[in-house]
This record gives C-alpha cells, structure tokens and sequence, in this order.
C-alpha cells in the first residue's frame, strides 16, 4: 500500500516537458528582444557587463515573461478547456496545484534574480510580475477588459523589458529620458500586437465573460483598433527619429512601417481568418524597427 501510495505521488507530479510547454519558450522573444534593444540604446559598450546582460536576458524571458504564462494558464484553465483543451492544465498533465505553484515558485525566483541586477531593474521587474499577476488574477483580472488587459501586456512584454535591458547597462540606475520615451511608444504599439493575439480565443472568451477587444469590438473593428495601436505609435517614432537628427534611422522605422501597413491592408480584409498570418508576418518589421530606434539612440548617446 505504501509503495502504491508513493507511486501515485510520483504520477501525479507534471513531467518537464509539460512544465516547459507551460511556461511557453516560444512567447519568451518578445521581451528578451526588447531587453536587447534595451541594451543598445544604453550607448554603453558590453565590455564587463556580459554576465548581467545574459542574466538579464534570462530575467526578461525564461523568468518574467515565462511567470506571466504559467499565471495566465492557471486563472485561464476553465477557458482554456474550452478554447484550448491539449494544453498542459485542462489537459491533467499538470494535474492538481501544480500550475498554481509553478506560478508562485516562478515569481519568486523571479524576483531574487531581479534583486541582484540593481534598484531599477528590481523595481521594473517587480512592477512586470504585478502586472503579470493583476492581468490573469482576481479580483483585478485585466483581461476581462481587453483596454486594460492589453495596455498590461504590453508594458511588460516590451516597455519594461526595454527599460531593464537599459538599465542593467548602466549600472542599475535609470535610463535615459529618450529612452523612457521609445520604451513607453513600442509599448503602445505592443498593445495592438495583444490584440491579435485574441482573435485565436473569441468563443472561449465570449462564453466566459472575457472582455477581449474582438469580443468587444467586433473581429473587424478590433483589427482596425490593433492597426492604429501599432502603426501610430511608430509614426510617432519616425518624427521623433528626425527631430533628434537621425534621418537614416527615421526613414529606416518609416520603410519598415510602409511594409506593415502594405500587410495590414491585407489582413483587415479577414482579420479573424489572417490574425495569426499577421502574427508571424507582419510583427517581424515593428520589432526591426524596435532595433532601428535602439541604435538611433545609442547613436546620439555615443560621441562620433
């Protein structure tokens, strides 16, 4: 009977490669590239700094990005079992508490490894994992709201990130104010990328009473609402570009802005039918010109 017993206990514990599909490697680029752009537009060469900067990298993505999945995965298995049933929770190959306890166990390391990078990048860090939290758990659940929802996503995924990666490099302090500025843009137009992200989930969210913006708006008029958040912002970003005297960099954005809007044309003719299409197409430009704008800072940060 013990041995039964103990056997069971081993049963019931989630095999890695589940825990590994929980914590979702393939969402952790996003904020990993943002903390790299981060690191550019510090202006502050990488000499000694590899070990923080690789720390950080980890940080942004296999930590704090992979903490966010594992929350939202736990307070969304009831719609997950509708939209999504294979995944590792609703499918019992994370069974019981399991998600719960990764969630928190993820948070913490988190946090400990975040203390070690300095003031600010602690205190982006933590602010990330409230916001990782407050979008997925009650009582604030932002993603009931698919405004606030995105808006949080957004800032984690790519405005903090940005701003971590930046402020590794100089010696955990805060970054520079046009820094903040690019950070908090990009970060805008990242809420529109969320919003594609739910056209894959609009049954699932309108039976359980999430807000989503197609849910909200309408798959066409919630196309449209992700177009403005992405494209606007980066037009901002190209007259920002020139006014600082980068012309090359602010023709740069605005080429790979061009592109984006060629696509978008194409993908609000079906947006529920080409969100993912777009996904995978179209976000390749805005996170070049992420990279474009990193070193058209850096450029002004590092004496000619």
């Amino acid at each position: 009977m013990a041995r039964s017993a103990m056997t069971a206990v081993i049963e019931a514990r989630p095999a890695p490669s589940a825990v590994l599909e929980l914590l979702k490697p393939i969402t952790w680029f996003p904020p990993m590239w943002a903390f790299l752009c981060g690191v550019v537009s510090s202006g502050v060469a990488p000499d000694g700094r590899w070990t923080s900067i690789v720390v950080g990298v980890l940080l942004a993505g296999p930590l704090v990005c992979a903490t966010s999945q594992a929350v939202n995965d736990w307070f969304d298995r009831h719609v997950d079992a509708i939209n999504e049933p294979g995944r590792p929770i609703p499918s019992g190959r994370i069974p019981g508490t399991w998600g719960l306890r990764i969630a928190v166990a993820w948070t913490a390391l988190s946090a400990a490894v975040a203390m070690a990078l300095g003031p600010w990048v602690f205190a982006a860090a933590l602010l990330g994992l409230v916001l990782a939290w407050a979008y997925s758990a009650p009582p604030l659940r932002l993603k009931r709201n698919g405004w606030w929802g995105n808006a949080a996503c957004g800032f984690c995924y790519e405005g903090l990130a940005w701003i971590t990666g930046a402020a590794v490099m100089t010696g955990g302090n805060l970054p520079d104010a046009r820094i903040l500025l690019l950070a908090f843009l990009y970060s805008v137009g990242a809420h529109g990328i969320m919003t594609l992200n739910d056209f894959k989930s609009v049954e699932g969210d309108r039976r359980t009473g999430v807000g989503s913006l197609p849910v909200r708006l309408g798959e066409i008029n919630a196309g449209r609402a992700a177009c403005l958040f992405m494209a606007l912002p980066q037009c901002a970003v190209v007259v920002i570009l020139w006014h600082w005297d980068r012309p090359w960099h602010a023709l740069g954005v605005a080429v790979l802005l061009a592109v984006q809007i060629a696509l978008m044309l194409r993908f609000l003719r079906k947006p529920g039918a080409r969100a993912l299409w777009y996904s995978a197409l179209g976000i390749n430009f805005f996170v070049l010109g992420m990279l474009v704008s990193a070193f058209a800072v850096r450029a002004l940060a590092v004496p000619s």
